[in-house]
């Protein structure tokens, strides 16, 4: 089958103090570090030896920072260049180097990252994204819809090639009018998917289906936001678990969770690109000659 893994370890610390994360500047002591690398050995291992014979897309989730860990930039690049891995991408700052993925596939390895304006310039960032280019790594850039950061986001759209898509995601707690809505779609056509939260009680997800959370420990669960245990990666007892079902929540608002909601047309929006959240019109882009 095609299974696609949502993976989130013990790893919290993280190099930047946004105000809106729970996690900003908090640190892992060595105690927390060697569980996190162990754990993450242990996964990226299991995925190596692929007990299922399955098709395998990846995406890590850490709540810290993990390309400041040299255990994910190996784990990117060894299961980037697995013949039965299709996906392997992470969630990023993109704080640091990324010379690293030259060692990649390029036609597996992906990154989702996000501009945190007051964290770092404007200058650094798009450095990074430029280096990505010039490797030919594929990736998304968002930023989180607060006012304050509408400038920023509008100067990053200038600067970033046209084929970089540019996602935008409402912040938790703000309420956005006409005119913040239409200001915000002018930045990401696809903002509308982000703005209201979506009725999933009821509704068929492909979480617990085809895609799955997994923890440090080997836990399974549908998704991050169900903590219904359906067993446990690596004695296969999750598997007699793995069904269509519909979702218990009232609604999703998150979109590593709605993109998988059956009722929405996402996984054609983002076809070849659900997990790194590149829609298939940046593709496209990515395809076309500049004249």
């Amino acid at each position: 089958m095609n299974l696609s893994i949502l993976y989130r370890g013990p790893l919290e610390s993280c190099n930047y103090d946004c105000p809106y994360c729970p996690f900003a500047k908090r640190h892992d002591g060595p105690e927390r570090l060697r569980e996190d690398r162990a754990a993450l050995d242990r996964f990226t291992d299991w995925v190596r030896r692929n007990p299922d014979r399955d098709r395998i897309s990846v995406l890590f989730t850490p709540w810290g920072e993990g390309l400041s860990r040299s255990w994910y930039r190996d784990a990117l690049v060894a299961l980037s260049n697995l013949s039965h891995v299709d996906r392997v991408a992470i969630q990023t700052n993109l704080a640091g180097r990324t010379e690293f993925l030259a060692d990649a596939d390029r036609r597996t390895v992906a990154l989702w990252a996000t501009y945190h304006p007051g964290q770092v310039s404007r200058r650094a960032f798009l450095g990074r994204c430029a280096g990505l280019d010039a490797l030919g790594v594929r990736y998304s850039v968002g930023v989180v819809g607060l006012p304050e950061h509408l400038a920023e986001a509008r100067a990053m759209r200038a600067a970033l090639p046209p084929e970089a898509y540019l996602w935008v995601n409402a912040a938790d707690g703000h309420t956005y009018d006409a005119d913040a809505r239409a200001a915000w779609t002018a930045i990401d056509p696809l903002f509308s998917y982000s703005v209201t939260p979506h009725a999933s009680a009821g509704y068929e997800c492909r979480a617990g289906e085809s895609v799955i959370s997994v923890l440090g420990d080997g836990t399974v669960r549908r998704c991050h936001f169900i903590p219904t245990r359906l067993g446990n990666l690596y004695d296969g007892s999750y598997r007699a678990a793995l069904r269509a079902r519909a979702c218990t929540n009232a609604t999703c608002d998150c979109h590593i969770g709605y993109v998988h909601l059956k009722r929405l047309p996402l996984y054609d929006v983002f076809s070849g690109g659900v997990l790194e959240r590149i829609p298939l019109m940046s593709a496209a882009a990515a395809r076309t000659p500049r004249v």
